[in-house]
């Protein structure tokens, strides 16, 4: 491939690649996990979950299982037999939240009886960090978004750079 078309192609994938996120990654029930006598409903409410956020369900392996219900009835009853989606196997499961509204999770394995389920409700996607200044986390967050969005432009405007001097008709 000619280094222009190889350049050209570079600079395309930067303008196609996708902004940086502002997805984040909960782990359900913090450092204890998914596990019996958790008390999930007071980790649901500390949390604010935004569509395209991700729950990370980490559990003991042939022990416990990660069951989507339909509804609260379903939840309330810790019944898994009209189940949305059921995972077993492995040690996690990451959940990616694609809607708005309240998603109910379950143990099918006897243990939601102890505790062992969750429902989110889940808001719109988060917006970017606001200008005006907010807490110093804030500011953290909003500084590293713009140095990734930096490289990013950096990156883009070198690949553009380049192809404009190796597509010259005389040499540089």
């Amino acid at each position: 491939m000619a280094p222009a078309a190889a350049l050209l192609l570079v600079t395309l994938l930067f303008a196609v690649a996708p902004a940086p996120s502002l997805a984040k990654v909960f782990r359900v029930g913090d450092k204890q996990g998914w596990a019996p006598k958790v008390n999930y409903t007071t980790w649901a409410e500390q949390q604010q979950f935004h569509v395209g956020d991700w729950l990370n369900f980490v559990y003991q392996k042939d022990m416990y299982d990660m069951v989507q219900v339909q509804n609260e009835t379903a939840y309330a009853a810790c019944d898994a037999s009209a189940s949305i989606f059921n995972y077993s196997r492995g040690t996690n499961y990451a959940f990616e939240l694609n809607r708005t509204g309240r998603f109910y999770f379950i143990c099918s394995r006897g243990y939601c009886f102890d505790g062992m389920k969750v429902s989110v409700l889940v808001h719109p996607a988060a917006l970017p960090p606001a200008v005006a200044p907010e807490s110093h986390k804030s500011r953290a967050f909003s500084s590293r978004a713009r140095a990734e969005a930096g490289a990013w432009l950096a990156a883009l405007a070198a690949s553009l750079g380049a192809a404009v001097l190796v597509s010259l008709p005389f040499p540089v």
